[in-house]
């Protein structure tokens, strides 16, 4: 698959310039990179700790002293529930929570960049233009895009 030529429409339509090229060469491109990626194992990181603290922690390592304690309205163990679905609904959440963040930060980067790519200079939304659609047209939609929780 080729570049795209200047005039296509993925570079001229309204200042997009998501499949333009990236010049790595650049210095703060490249600061800009790196503080992605930083900031994108960071959260990997902080996530799979909690998922071990939910899933081996509370499931497995601390079950006996969470069995005293019973999940109100069952009667269950809650070192037993834990183990069972607790650790379950954890993980789901927990791919939710990096999902929303995930969305957050590609934004964010994706508005450097762009920044960076202009100069400096943020380019000017044209009046009447849709907000909360990414460059890519349409990111925030699905599922867990527009939601309360992100910020707009």
């Amino acid at each position: 698959m080729t570049e795209p030529s200047s005039d296509s429409p993925a570079t001229s339509s309204g200042g997009d310039t998501q499949n333009a090229a990236i010049d790595t060469h650049n210095p703060q491109i490249q600061a800009s990179l790196k503080r992605y990626w930083r900031a994108n194992i960071t959260l990997m990181a902080v996530l799979l700790a909690c998922w071990a603290v939910v899933g081996l922690g509370c499931g497995i390592l601390f079950a006996d002293r969470l069995n005293h304690y019973t999940l109100p309205g069952t009667g269950f163990p809650l070192g037993f529930w834990f183990a069972q679905q607790g650790s379950i609904i954890g993980f789901v959440l927990i791919i939710l929570i990096y999902a929303l963040a995930m969305n957050r930060l590609d934004k964010k980067h994706h508005d450097e960049l762009t920044r960076l790519r202009n100069g400096g200079v943020t380019p000017a939304k044209a009046p009447g233009a849709m907000t909360g659609l990414g460059a890519d047209g349409g990111h925030s939609g699905g599922a867990s895009g527009g939601s309360a929780g992100e910020g707009k």
